[in-house]
């Protein structure tokens, strides 16, 4: 059986992923060298630098980032911790939020997005919401307010990312590819 890990976000874990799945997380910055792990079979999470194959997954110190052309990268450093108050203030940025509630109340989303700052529902399941803080962080906090069924897409307008969630694996695949696609060609028309 090949190895899978749990990730805990928020004391909520997700998963099991594959190690692909694990390399491409932390390309989108949604792996950091502080979050915690745990390999199946095993009970205590830990953090993924103590892991021997993720471990590999940060560069060094002395290292460059190493680069994957056709991955979405988030811009902001691997070591930032999550969470409201970890953020420096920074630029405000556009974010349109989408969410299909099947087994959660909506109002706690809303309430949710609305403490992120200024705000409005577009639709019954669609906000436009600007605040200073970053794609993974928004995701983050607001997966916190979603039941096991829901789903939820978070899309940076300003700086043309994407985060998705519970989406399942050929979604997820599809989308990743998709995304990825859309900003090779993009680069590459620069």
């Amino acid at each position: 059986m090949s190895v899978t890990w749990t990730i805990s976000v928020g004391g909520r874990s997700y998963g099991p992923y594959s190690l692909e799945q694990m390399k491409a997380f932390q390309v989108e910055g949604r792996l950091a060298l502080h979050s915690l792990v745990v390999r199946n079979g095993e009970e205590q999470f830990r953090y993924a630098t103590e892991d021997a194959e993720l471990a590999q997954l940060f560069p060094s110190p002395a290292q460059p980032a190493l680069q994957q052309p056709d991955a979405v990268q988030e811009s902001e450093p691997a070591t930032q911790t999550f969470g409201r108050d970890a953020q420096a203030p920074r630029e405000r940025n556009r974010y349109v939020i989408l969410a299909e509630m099947k087994s959660s109340s909506i109002s706690a989303l809303d309430e949710e997005i609305s403490n992120f700052g200024p705000s409005y529902q577009v639709m019954p399941q669609a906000w436009i919401l600007t605040t200073e803080v970053s794609l993974n962080t928004l995701r983050s906090e607001l997966i916190q307010k979603l039941g096991k069924l829901d789903m939820l897409m978070v899309v940076d307008t300003t700086n043309d990312k994407a985060a998705w969630f519970n989406f399942g694996p050929e979604v997820d695949t599809k989308v990743r590819r998709l995304w990825q696609r859309d900003n090779v060609a993009v680069r590459n028309s620069a």
